[in-house]
């Protein structure tokens, strides 16, 4: 019996979540690597985070719906956030990473960044056309 949990998101794109994860300080490898779980079941992933206690944390891409999920046996969760918390984070820089990312695919550049108290980022970007 698998103790793997596959827990949904809304991410997309491979390079954006390496990303935030990068920009959270997690330290993770990319794939396709194995996620160990209970009882030496793997499963595998395109991004894996090791935690010490042997039991990883990995974001694979679903066939079905192309986004990536969290996979992981949460029993053994050893993160300093919640999975919530960890997931709040890690969508919140994503975020921030695809708008960069569209917005210069379209020819906008950043003209001011602003890291308000409640935690979310203003961004103001702007094209020059001539």
């Amino acid at each position: 019996m698998s103790h793997f949990s596959q827990i949904k998101t809304k991410i997309r794109n491979l390079e954006s979540l390496q990303a935030a994860l990068t920009d959270l300080g997690t330290d993770w490898k990319s794939g396709p690597v194995e996620v160990r779980g209970y009882q030496g079941l793997t499963q595998v992933a395109d991004v894996v985070i090791e935690q010490e206690n042997g039991y990883d944390i990995g974001f694979r891409r679903n066939s079905d719906t192309q986004d990536y999920e969290l996979v992981a046996d949460l029993q053994y969760w050893k993160q300093p956030l919640t999975v919530e918390g960890f997931l709040n984070q890690i969508t919140q820089r994503y975020a921030f990473h695809t708008v960069l990312n569209e917005s210069s695919r379209q020819g906008f550049q950043v003209s001011e960044q602003q890291v308000n108290q409640d935690g979310s980022i203003r961004l103001v970007v702007q094209r020059w056309n001539g």
